[in-house]
């Protein structure tokens, strides 16, 4: 997993609320087994029509849009299911950043283990870069995960988040679960070693 510290990018103005997983991932496209993959799929019904072609109504397909790193959603993002598939299609179509005024708790831990970046700002806030990126396609924030804050070229958004500490430093040093257990790898193999040594399976009498 690639370490978040921080991130410069332009925005993409979702201005929905209660986004749940299956409109970022459609169940009919959890077949595949990698984590890879599932960009090309991402809110698949709201990006293209019936007959395949892209949906121009859809904000990923206004011109200035394509190339976003950074979603702006409304309240409760995330919601539905649980599938894991979501932050992986967000990240696989390049998005590093979600912000919104709240999350579905299940996606935003999932976020976290993949390495994309959930950030909760105030309504009044969300609702200024939203308002903005949509007069300006190409719009851009920067966020920096060590200082914990937000802000666009101008500054006229200024804003600092709150994280837990432990998943800071998840992001930080790009760590899941796997990778912060193998950073003891050498403390795993000294213990199996000596287990070996003494070893054995106890018994009852």
């Amino acid at each position: 997993m690639e370490p978040f510290i921080k991130h410069n990018g332009a925005v993409l103005p979702l201005n929905r609320v209660n986004v749940d997983t299956d409109q970022i991932i459609p169940k009919q496209f959890l077949k595949r087994i990698e984590r890879t993959g599932f960009g090309q799929f991402l809110f698949n019904d709201w990006r293209f029509l019936e007959d395949g072609s892209p949906n121009p109504d859809f904000i990923l397909n206004k011109p200035g849009y394509e190339n976003a790193s950074i979603l702006v959603g409304g309240r409760n993002f995330g919601c539905g299911s649980s599938r894991e598939h979501a932050p992986w299609a967000l990240l696989d179509y390049g998005f590093k950043c979600v912000i919104a005024p709240s999350f579905a708790d299940i996606f935003f831990n999932n976020c976290f283990q993949n390495g994309v970046l959930p950030v909760v700002l105030p309504e009044e806030t969300v609702n200024q870069i939203l308002e903005k990126a949509e007069a300006n396609p190409g719009y851009q924030l920067h966020i920096d995960l060590d200082g914990q804050r937000v802000w666009d070229e101008d500054e006229e958004i200024v804003s600092g988040f709150e994280i837990e500490s432990f998943r800071r430093y998840l992001l930080l040093n790009g760590l899941d679960d796997i990778g912060l257990t193998l950073e003891r790898d050498d403390e795993i193999a000294t213990f199996e070693a000596n287990r070996s040594t003494h070893g054995g399976v106890l018994t009852g009498d």
